[in-house]
């Protein structure tokens, strides 16, 4: 019966019950590329104006020129070959690491919104994990691996860790305020039902929290990548990552500040092209919602 009536209202407003008050916008993606490109351009520039204007010369190799980082960094074979593959070891780590959270975080946010005790016992201490600094963590884990202490080792392992601990609580508290947030009148329809708790879960509580559930996806995609490369700076063994390719060319002084700079570029585009993946998914998972419209539109 109450699936009769769900699939009426699915019907008449092509979305799901928990999400029938949402509009789609349609998207404009010219316009969303012309202006990414224009930041882009001033971007550049400001950094020329910079660099040129700002600094003194004796300050000017802290900043190379744009040209520089391209052609050094960039079109340099050798540079760029090096910075392709330690950019696909930090994709793996933080690839990895964001799984593990995503299965983490929804498991516990799931169960938190379904009974009261569960929330009281856990909450806080997702909220701990997430106040204290991942700098101060690091070490600890560090001090664990070089002692065989439970099943931490240096390495890929450590590295994960890192990513599952700094990516953890966006989705947890995401996919545990995206399950609350369905409508009380809905919910009144699936009581005058006598909906089960696991019908009420798959139909109205989960389709209502996808939205929030993939916002919380995207920010921990970013924060995935940061803390592989933070990974990857204190637990050297293992292979060779953005984050030790950063210190390297640290340590090698001004003459490879070029490829430093090619090397964070490589850092920030890992991150935009993992939140931009969790954008497309969440539209195709989630088309109904407005905050799945395109970025570039």
């Amino acid at each position: 019966m109450i699936g009769d009536q769900l699939d009426a209202t699915a019907a008449e407003t092509g979305v799901p019950v928990s999400a029938a008050g949402g509009r789609r916008r349609r998207p404009r993606r010219s316009s969303g590329l012309a202006l990414a490109a224009i930041s882009v351009v001033v971007f550049i520039g400001g950094w020329y104006v910079v660099r040129q204007i700002v600094l003194s010369d004796r300050q000017r190799f802290l900043i190379p020129a744009p040209h520089d980082v391209w052609t050094r960094g960039i079109v340099d074979s050798d540079v760029r070959g090096e910075i392709l593959e330690a950019t696909l070891v930090t994709a793996k780590e933080a690839g990895v690491g964001l799984l593990i959270a995503i299965i983490l975080g929804v498991t516990l946010g799931a169960l938190m919104s379904q009974a009261k005790w569960i929330e009281r016992s856990f909450f806080p201490w997702a909220i701990v994990l997430q106040t204290v600094p991942i700098l101060a963590i690091v070490p600890l884990l560090d001090l664990w691996a070089k002692n065989d202490i439970l099943f931490v080792e240096e390495g890929f392992r450590s590295r994960i860790i890192v990513c599952v601990i700094i990516a953890l609580f966006p989705i947890v508290s995401n996919t545990f305020f995206g399950l609350l947030s369905a409508d009380a009148t809905h919910h009144d329809l699936f009581t005058a039902n006598s909906a089960s708790r696991w019908t009420r879960f798959r139909k109205l509580e989960l389709p209502g929290a996808l939205p929030a559930m993939f916002t919380g996806f995207r920010i921990s995609a970013g924060l995935a990548v940061v803390g592989a490369i933070i990974g990857e700076y204190f637990f050297r063994v293992g292979e060779q990552g953005l984050g030790q390719l950063l210190d390297k060319f640290t340590k090698q002084g001004t003459s490879d500040y070029p490829q430093l700079y090619a090397t964070i570029a490589a850092c920030c585009v890992l991150g935009v092209v993992t939140f931009l993946f969790f954008g497309w998914l969440s539209r195709r998972v989630a088309p109904w919602h407005a905050s799945n419209e395109p970025l570039l539109g």
